[in-house]
């Protein structure tokens, strides 16, 4: 591979302006931070985003007359990998990538002084050959082959924790320096965890135990992921379940019932919380952590995803005196931050807001926010009752489920208050054939509510790999072509080929598909016990209403979400070419 001619510049930052890749102003931003901090102006650079991190290690590569590689992309050899011990390669944070003719190329996740240099080759007695790498593709390669949490088994055996007895590994606790040993590696365990899942931005951590193994998952972007963990860990899942109950408050003792809790955790840089599901299983307790509390949350409706014409409609809804406004999909479809950016929206002094959510999983300033608790009697519904009783101009209900809930939400939306709430319906649509269904009056749902909004979240294309995709079915051309009424010749898509950036999925990040139904008079004189939603669909097309579906080509030709990823969000049974109509 040939290096980049770097010779010219003394730092990082120069090389990356001489590219076009940073501003003069983001330049003298990032040496200020580098002064401030006293950090490498590399790693100032990656903390204000200015750069993605391949192109500022391959400038730093070039610097340091290295050679850049992505360990990720090398189909690494065992033998290679076992020239290395694990223990030096948890240290240094390196990768051996290559064995050729005596010589051993190491690929290091920042480069290593001279001193450090020399004791790699006396510890490894080899020639050696250093090459630069990101410290997201180390840290995905060491994940990758040794596991999350591979430093914690590693302790566990240097300190002789393990015994090896009947090809098994078991852990004496017998006495306390080898119990607080376990304790205390188990911990460090756990918060790698939970730093690993924030680093990836997932929502959702889930621990499945099985007859030999611990699998350990997150939800990123709305999809499982499986996360490599060593072998061993199934020696020492007990404790890690048990140190997970100690943090939630939970009882350590009690195996045999679910168990819920919640956890409020702090990192450096934000506060979250952690909402603790518990439940037992054949082979152990499986345990799942949903990540609340990210101050990732949006709160202004322009980055929602939200088409030009979609939020013009949105931030006038928010300013109506009374009314209902229904959000529907499926649970984690971003109903609630949809909810709690129209809030924000709707928030202002002059205005009393007051939510009941079951649970309160975000905190808003200046609203008041209710959570429900059945156990001593305060429903969707009492609480509801209460609120009303409370002066509210503006109301969140967190979901109607029943008859009473809803009955009392479309009253307090005739009596001038402007109510907000979720439904699970499939469609927006659907959301007044629902209410009907659940004894309420078709007059009232027609004087009450204003809108319904169907949602769901896509996965968006890479912004460092996306690329066009020239291979287009030409079902998909035509439907894109009726749908968006521009010639075929004109139609684009695009898909991410996958990088260092997006962990090489060619998706980083999530966008919100909306699809608003408004009421109307001609509507509201169809609305009767039974009527279907094909009969509102066709009244509702003639005021311009469009599906799901049509919103997702729009946002495929734009480039935010690729052809697979519309498809498994909008995709009907009823579209698929096995279905023949039976005559």
């Amino acid at each position: 591979m040939k290096m980049d001619n770097t010779e010219k510049h003394t730092e990082v930052g120069d090389v990356l302006l001489a590219r076009g890749i940073l501003t003069e102003k983001q330049l003298e931003q990032a040496r200020r931070r580098q002064q401030r901090l006293q950090i490498p102006q590399h790693r100032a650079i990656l903390d204000l985003n200015f750069a993605s991190e391949e192109d500022t290690y391959r400038a730093l590569a070039g610097l340091h007359k290295l050679e850049f590689v992505d360990p990720t992309t090398i189909n690494l050899k065992k033998e290679v990998l076992e020239l290395v011990p694990v223990k030096i390669i948890l240290h240094y944070h390196v990768i051996p990538v290559d064995y050729d003719k005596g010589i051993l190329t190491i690929a290091c996740s920042d480069p290593l002084p001279f001193s450090e240099q020399g004791n790699l080759r006396l510890l490894l007695g080899k020639r050696l050959r250093f090459v630069l790498s990101t410290p997201s593709s180390v840290h995905a390669v060491i994940k990758k082959y040794y596991g999350l949490g591979a430093e914690t088994i590693e302790q566990l055996r240097s300190d002789q924790v393990f015994k090896s007895l009947s090809n098994e590994m078991l852990i004496d606790l017998s006495n306390s320096e080898t119990a607080s040993t376990v304790e205390a590696s188990v911990k460090n365990f756990v918060d790698q965890v939970l730093i690993e899942a924030l680093r990836l931005d997932a929502t959702d951590i889930h621990f499945e135990p099985f007859v030999k193994s611990i699998r350990l998952r997150y939800r990123i972007d709305g999809i499982l992921q499986e996360i490599p963990v060593p072998n061993e860990l199934k020696n020492v899942y007990d404790a890690v379940v048990s140190r997970i109950k100690i943090m939630a408050g939970l009882n350590i003792a009690e195996h045999r019932v679910p168990q819920d809790g919640r956890i409020a955790m702090k990192s450096t840089t934000e506060e979250y919380a952690l909402r603790v599901s518990i439940i037992p299983t054949k082979w152990g307790e499986s345990v799942c952590l949903r990540i609340l509390g990210r101050q990732s949350l949006f709160l202004d409706l322009g980055q929602l995803g939200m088409d030009q014409d979609q939020q013009a409609t949105m931030e006038k809804l928010t300013q109506l005196p009374q009314g209902m406004i229904l959000l529907t999909g499926p649970t984690g479809s971003g109903k609630t931050t949809t909810l709690y950016a129209a809030l924000a929206h709707a928030n202002d002094v002059g205005r009393k807001i007051i939510t009941i959510e079951n649970p309160v999983e975000y905190q808003l300033d200046g609203v008041s926010q209710i959570q429900t608790n059945e156990e001593i009697g305060l429903t969707f519904s009492s609480g509801l009752r209460a609120v009303l009783r409370h002066d509210p101009d503006v109301i969140l209900i967190g979901e109607i489920r029943d008859f009473e809930t809803a009955e009392i939400a479309i009253r307090a939306a005739q009596t001038g208050h402007l109510v907000f709430s979720t439904l699970h319906t499939n469609d927006s649509i659907s959301a007044v054939t629902r209410l009907i269904e659940m004894h309420i009056e078709p007059f009232l749902v027609g004087s009450s509510l204003i809108c319904s909004i169907a949602q769901r979240l896509a996965r968006r294309i890479c912004r460092h790999c996306i690329t066009q995709d020239y291979n287009i079915p030409s079902q998909v051309i035509d439907e894109m072509t009726e749908s968006l009424n521009i010639p075929k010749k004109d139609i684009k898509a695009f898909i991410g080929k996958g990088c260092i950036e997006c962990n090489h999925n060619g998706y980083r990040g999530r966008v919100a598909l909306y699809e608003f139904f408004l009421m109307n008079e001609e509507i509201v004189d169809i609305l009767e016990p039974g009527v279907k939603s094909s009969r509102i669909r066709e009244v509702a097309k003639k005021y311009g209403w469009k599906p799901l579906r049509h919103h997702g080509w729009h946002k495929v030709h734009s480039g935010l979400i690729s052809i697979e990823e519309q498809q498994r969000i909008t995709y009907r049974i009823m579209d698929f070419p096995l279905v023949k109509k039976i005559n």
